[in-house]
């Protein structure tokens, strides 16, 4: 029992485990995240397990370093999120809850929106998409694009 408890007190054991735990809490917070707003990296493995253990390493870096958990958790995050903060698939979102409204439910957009994605990429590939790309001026005349390309899309689908 002694040495159970010992067991329980060494730090390099507890660090294993919270290593185990902060990078599953990274891989599963970045699943999560790609589920909702980049359906089409949900399911790549490679990718989620290399950006959580990243991720993970930031945060045990900082820590190291002397930064606080805020500021830890902070940089953690920009590496987790990083290339992410655009989302075409949000971006369709967006365009069919504001222009088809009335054609789409508000409860169908996400779904219609995975379809559309792979109609809209050319579109997409027109343009500078960065993490900043929604403030740009450029931003617009995607939308005013993606638009035009739902339009004929329903239009060849008869919705």
């Amino acid at each position: 029992m002694r040495a159970e408890i010992t067991k329980l007190k060494n730090p390099t054991i507890m660090k294993k485990n919270i290593d185990s735990v902060k990078l599953s809490y990274y891989r599963l917070t970045l699943q999560s995240f790609l589920k909702e707003s980049h359906p089409e990296l949900a399911d790549d493995a490679e990718f989620i397990a290399g950006r959580g253990d990243l991720t993970a390493q930031t945060y045990s870096q900082a820590i190291f370093e002397g930064h606080s958990h805020n500021q830890a958790e902070a940089l953690a995050n920009e590496v987790l999120y990083k290339g992410l903060y655009f989302s075409k698939h949000d971006t369709i979102v967006n365009v069919l809850w504001n222009e088809f409204n009335l054609e789409v439910p508000q409860g169908s957009a996400k779904n219609m929106a995975q379809i559309l994605l792979a109609f809209c990429e050319d579109v997409f590939a027109k343009y500078p998409i960065s993490d900043e790309f929604a403030y740009e001026p450029e931003f617009n005349q995607l939308y005013t694009e993606l638009t035009g390309t739902i339009v004929i899309w329903m239009e060849e689908h008869e919705l």
